[in-house]
């Protein structure tokens, strides 16, 4: 075990233009973090569970916990093991009996066993190497001097320049030095 690292969730964030979800995942020692996609159903799940919202009946999640309880079995920690061709491997620990079972498991279900069963979220070492990220490292900076300079736009078509003539008479025509000029005069009311 001298081989995982601590985390623990961070945020979940929403794909704006997917369906998908983000576990945000930060090492408790440090500003590393580690985001793994997780699906909607999952992503909620996990939220339920953070928010403590109490369900009229178990969810799948609570379920799976409570097989747990009823085969005396104490889950004692969730894992995220392996990072393999973009697919992470989860794994729930519990102990049976006094030996300890491990249960493969997607991490959104480990993530979602754990918050339930209130034990710790940890990541192999290997996984945070690969796939970690540290927010002044990895994230860029706008006003880096190397970034592209924006160029000037291209210049109007005449066809553009006669439509758009029509607000130029328009702003001509305004008198910005007397904004007051054209209003009526409320003193002789």
């Amino acid at each position: 075990m001298s081989d995982m690292i601590e985390v623990v969730i961070d945020s979940i964030r929403v794909h704006l233009m997917a369906p998908s979800r983000v576990v945000v995942l930060k090492q408790v020692d440090t500003e590393r973090y580690l985001t793994i996609w997780v699906g909607p159903y999952e992503a909620e799940a996990i939220t339920i569970a953070l928010q403590e919202i109490e369900k009229v009946r178990p969810l799948t999640h609570d379920l799976l916990k409570n097989v747990f309880g009823a085969f005396n079995a104490r889950v004692t920690r969730v894992e995220i093991i392996k990072l393999q061709d973009d697919i992470f491997y989860g794994n729930i620990v519990a102990e049976v009996d006094g030996r300890e079972v491990n249960v493969d498991s997607r991490p959104s279900d480990a993530i979602a066993i754990a918050v339930r069963a209130h034990v710790p979220i940890l990541v192999h070492s290997s996984v945070m190497e690969a796939a970690g990220m540290m927010p002044d490292q990895d994230i860029p900076e706008t006003a880096s001097p190397t970034a592209p300079r924006k160029e000037a736009p291209a210049p109007l078509s005449d066809e553009a320049n006669d439509r758009l003539s029509v607000f130029k008479d328009f702003i001509d025509k305004l008198d910005i030095d007397n904004p007051d000029k054209d209003k009526p005069d409320s003193s002789s009311t």
